[in-house]
């Protein structure tokens, strides 16, 4: 009976490890992750951003998510004055079950925007990505009954797991559209569509090919003064019969508008639809922007993560020479 469970489980953590993708809840500033046109799509000439997100912590830490990338903008002084071209490098992991399931994956992308006007104030941007994947399923990993003591899961178990250890390496396509621009010097729009594992890629010898998932986004900021700024987005991604749709924005206090690199201060909240509440808290510095955010289930699921869906962190450094006109790019 405990084989067959052990079966049932494994069975389990592969639909819930292949059925979506990992996903944050600042969607905005994982560019990446998002939609492969905005590689290069910033103001500025090189671009570092990194993401940690642990969801559900209070369930065996579930799902803990992490990525590091950087781009930058290409042959500058070789294209027209109102394009922009970018190529981008990103390293992800990605471990649920307690480290039981365990993927990572090497990304390559590049962007073309092509300016639509003389000053390049609205452009549409077509995006690629080639990421290198590669997946453990390690039961070893996981905790039985007969492991629990009085000082938590400590003791030995007697399941073995001979050649039950499932891994697989694979190549992914992923490609996207983005328009942006502006009506005057005071606010900024974008609309993109995101289209990842183009290939669906087929996951060794499990048979079992990865679904295509499918985002709309969509976002702009609107300058109320010289301190205030409002900015809003939004996200539609649906992925092997399940969808998220995340709504929301934050408020920019910008503490020194006389300088060309402002302080700001960042306070808003965002809505994951029959899920959770995302309060957000950012600060930006200079060339830095750090965000916090704290999911807070309004679900069902309330009941088991003690309404705490998960901390998630997010850095960016966007290295931007003093010389530099200031560009309106999204940034939420």
């Amino acid at each position: 009976m405990k084989k067959i469970i052990l079966a049932y489980c494994l069975l389990l953590v592969q639909y819930v490890a292949f059925g979506q993708d990992p996903h944050f809840s600042q969607f905005f500033a994982s560019p990446l992750t998002l939609n492969p046109a905005f590689t290069g799509k910033f103001d500025g000439k090189v671009r570092i951003a990194g993401n940690y997100r642990n969801q559900w912590p209070t369930i065996n830490n579930a799902f803990i998510t992490s990525t590091a990338s950087v781009d930058f903008h290409v042959n500058e002084n070789k294209i027209a004055s109102n394009d922009t071209w970018g190529l981008g490098l990103m390293l992800f992991n990605d471990k649920s079950a307690a480290g039981a399931v365990n993927y990572n994956y090497a990304t390559l992308s590049t962007a073309y925007h092509k300016g639509l006007d003389e000053d390049g104030i609205h452009q549409l941007g077509v995006g690629f990505q080639l990421t290198q994947a590669s997946m453990l399923i390690n039961p070893s990993e996981l905790k039985f009954e007969d492991q629990l003591t009085a000082n938590g899961f400590t003791g030995n178990t007697n399941e073995r797991f001979d050649n039950t250890t499932l891994s697989a390496k694979y190549w992914d396509v992923s490609a996207g559209l983005l328009y942006s621009g502006s009506s005057n010097e005071y606010n900024n729009f974008y609309a993109g569509v995101s289209l990842y594992h183009l290939n669906k890629p087929r996951l060794g010898t499990t048979g079992y090919a990865l679904n295509t998932r499918t985002s709309l986004h969509a976002g702009g900021s609107f300058d109320f003064n010289n301190t205030t700024t409002l900015h809003v987005s939004g996200l539609y991604s649906t992925q092997a019969g399940a969808s998220e749709t995340v709504l929301g924005g934050t408020v920019q206090l910008i503490a020194t508008p006389d300088n060309p690199k402002p302080t700001s201060v960042y306070l808003g909240t965002w809505y994951r639809f029959n899920d959770a509440f995302i309060p957000y808290i950012g600060l930006e510095y200079t060339d830095f922007r750090i965000g916090i955010t704290y999911d807070v289930n309004s679900s069902a699921l309330k009941t088991a993560s003690q309404r705490q869906g998960g901390m998630e962190v997010s850095l960016i450094y966007a290295f931007r020479p003093s010389t530099n006109k200031p560009v309106r790019c999204p940034k939420f």
